[in-house]
């Protein structure tokens, strides 16, 4: 008789052996472990709870980074910077396409990229803390996306004299609907796109309105 086995019971599998994971798995793995993690204890969370959470040894997070600080950066890298397109940019000055659609487009697919639980939570828990992480992204997406739509507001609707408070105002009023979901936890629909183009056009509507109106106050000219 097969000695790994005993009457009434079922031969007994070897183990697998887990298989080996190349350094970038490895270091991709622990990244991954740590927007996780950090969405869900915040920055303040140790190494070691991560390591914890990981099932690895905490030396095994040193050999990758050097330091939590550059751990957190990889996670910034990873939350934040790569999931921008850089499509969205050079869409965004492409005078052949209407300027509502092009600000529907935008945040369509912005928000398609950032509304997740780990994003809203890392970047409201980097806010708290004080880290220099969220003034480091909106610096980049005021340059990349905000000051271009502000430019591209005032070329589709001169006479209404948009500014940059008034974009700030649109992207924060988009932000918050993923605040009230993720932070919050307030019952919002599944799918936030409609609202966010809803909220972008009417955007590009009220500044149309005022174009209108301001034509409408234009005195006549008197012909010579």
């Amino acid at each position: 008789m097969d000695q790994s086995t005993t009457p009434g019971q079922s031969p007994v599998e070897p183990a697998k052996a887990r298989r080996r994971l190349s350094p970038d798995e490895r270091r991709r793995m622990i990244v991954e472990g740590a927007v996780a993690f950090f969405s869900e204890v915040g920055l303040d969370g140790t190494t070691r709870e991560l390591s914890c959470r990981l099932g690895v040894a905490q030396p095994l997070i040193y050999r990758y980074f050097g330091s939590k600080e550059e751990l957190l950066e990889a996670v910034f890298q990873s939350v934040y910077i790569d999931r921008l397109d850089a499509a969205w940019h050079p869409a965004l000055l492409d005078r052949s396409v209407p300027f509502e659609t092009r600000l529907r487009n935008f945040y369509r697919n912005y928000t398609r990229a950032i509304f997740t639980y780990e994003w809203m939570r890392i970047f409201m828990f980097s806010g708290l803390a004080g880290a220099d992480l969220n003034g480091r992204y909106l610096h980049q997406v005021e340059t990349l996306y905000l000051k271009p739509l502000l430019a591209e507001a005032r070329h589709a609707f001169p006479a209404a004299d948009p500014q940059m408070e008034d974009v700030w105002s649109l992207h924060g009023g988009i932000i918050y609907l993923a605040i009230r979901k993720f932070i919050y936890r307030l019952p919002m629909p599944d799918d936030l796109g409609p609202l966010v183009e809803q909220m972008a056009q009417r955007f590009a509507d009220s500044y149309r309105e005022m174009m209108i109106q301001a034509e409408k106050q234009e005195p006549l000219r008197t012909p010579r």
